[in-house]
């Protein structure tokens, strides 16, 4: 697989060429607000309180957004400066062979995250078809997981880097960007109502530490590790990349999850979108975030369409995408996604240490494409940090569960790939 031919029929596995570069800055930061707006996040965000105070729980989003988005656009510099999909940048850290296991994981990942963002559409249309007045039927629930589905199939059938420049740049984006302001202004206004200095003034009630609550908001980013090098290498520049990916997302992850602080504060309900509903012109506002979560859903597919095309090149990334989406949309009307959730969430703590090493191997100048064709079937140092890695992630919390643990994790992991990367030429001539 390592050789020019091989190379060449595998997409995912080659740099795109000069031709396929057609992303600017402008793409960039579009594509990543669009994906780091969700109702997803804005629970999360409500999950902050009461455990913080609002302003801690703030300054926690913050700090967690503005790291965990420069690691997101870092990841996507990689991607571009090297023209790799996530795939071929796993290839050249931990060798042709072994890599097929991160990759098989994240193929599996991403089939449970589309699927579950399929679940979380399929409620929020469900839900505002209650407040029409319609949609109370039973089999409501599996018609609009069967649309959802519909809609990511037909996505998939087309151009990744046209939906991308003409539809989210150009529709979808204004229109998300209105809806959360006009949340945002209602949600403000009944704060206003209430007192907001006396709302941010309230204590937290305990039980999460600020490193804690770092580590719940910087889940996001971290979440698109795995997915952001296959849509940034058709960038033109890794410095537009970098900056517009790390603009994007953290706008959208701080604003979403300190809207979801504000609800929490001002309507603290279970369900978010009913308190969102609550809002005056609630109705709408959601159902234009309802259909930019169509992009989150199409990401995942996409994404695993390349994974799974760089371990079976004989089939298209677009009729691995037809597949993909067609088992998320299978998984999501048969499975309990919801009781799903801690399982995604373990499967997404690998990849917290697996891309510290790939940061720590591939920064500061490597040739990522260069490392890829000279790569052996297993690099055991890259491949000995990451198990350890993933052991530190799991064994922190029982230590102190005042540091969280993808901090630490990255830092640990980054710095020994960094420590250890005269090794790596030895890996190469073995």
């Amino acid at each position: 697989m390592n050789s020019s031919s091989s190379t060449s029929a595998n997409r995912a596995l080659a740099p795109v060429t000069a031709k396929e570069r057609v992303f600017a800055w402008r793409d960039h930061a579009s594509l990543w607000f669009s994906l780091g707006v969700g109702l997803l996040v804005m629970q999360m965000g409500a999950y902050l309180l009461p455990a913080l105070s609002p302003l801690h729980a703030l300054i926690a989003i913050a700090i967690g957004s503005l790291i965990g988005a420069g690691l997101l656009g870092w990841v996507g510099k990689l991607g571009c400066d090297s023209g790799l999909s996530s795939a071929g940048l796993m290839h050249s850290v931990y060798g042709r062979h072994f890599a097929r296991l991160p990759i098989v994981l994240n193929i599996i990942q991403l089939l449970g995250w589309g699927s579950f963002e399929l679940v979380v559409m399929r409620d929020a249309t469900v839900a505002l078809g209650k407040q029409s007045g319609i949609m109370g039927a039973a089999y409501w629930p599996w018609l609009a997981t069967l649309l959802w589905g519909g809609v990511i199939l037909l996505l998939m059938s087309g151009s990744m880097t046209t939906l991308v420049r003409r539809i989210i740049s150009r529709v979808a984006l204004p229109l998300v960007i209105a809806s959360l302001l006009w949340l945002s202004w209602q949600f403000l206004k009944m704060a206003g109502a209430t007192g907001l200095g006396t709302l941010l003034a309230r204590e937290g009630a305990g039980g999460m530490s600020m490193l804690g609550a770092v580590d719940l908001v910087i889940a996001m980013p971290i979440s698109w590790l795995p997915l952001v090098a296959d849509y940034a290498r058709h960038g033109k520049s890794g410095k537009s990349a970098l900056s517009g990916a790390w603009t994007g997302f953290a706008l959208a992850n701080i604003w979403c999850y300190s809207l979801g602080v504000l609800v929490a504060l001002t309507l603290p309900s279970e369900d978010l979108v009913t308190a969102l509903l609550l809002a005056q012109g609630g109705l709408i506002a959601l159902s234009l975030i309802l259909i930019d979560e169509v992009d989150n859903a199409y990401g995942d597919a996409y994404s695993g369409a390349m994974s799974a095309h760089s371990l079976q090149p004989g089939w298209s990334i677009r009729r691995w995408g037809l597949l993909i989406a067609a088992l998320c949309t299978a998984l999501a009307m048969v499975l309990p996604m919801h009781s799903l959730e801690p399982f995604l969430l373990l499967l997404s703590s690998c990849f917290v240490p697996l891309f510290g090493v790939m940061l720590g191997r591939l920064a500061f100048g490597t040739d990522a494409v260069q490392l890829m064709q000279k790569a052996p079937a297993m690099r055991w140092d890259a491949v000995a940090i990451w198990v350890l890695g993933i052991a530190f992630y799991h064994l922190l919390p029982y230590v102190s569960t005042a540091l969280g643990s993808a901090l630490p994790t990255l830092a640990l992991t980054f710095v020994v790939a960094v420590a250890t990367r005269q090794l790596q030429p030895r890996s190469v001539a073995a």
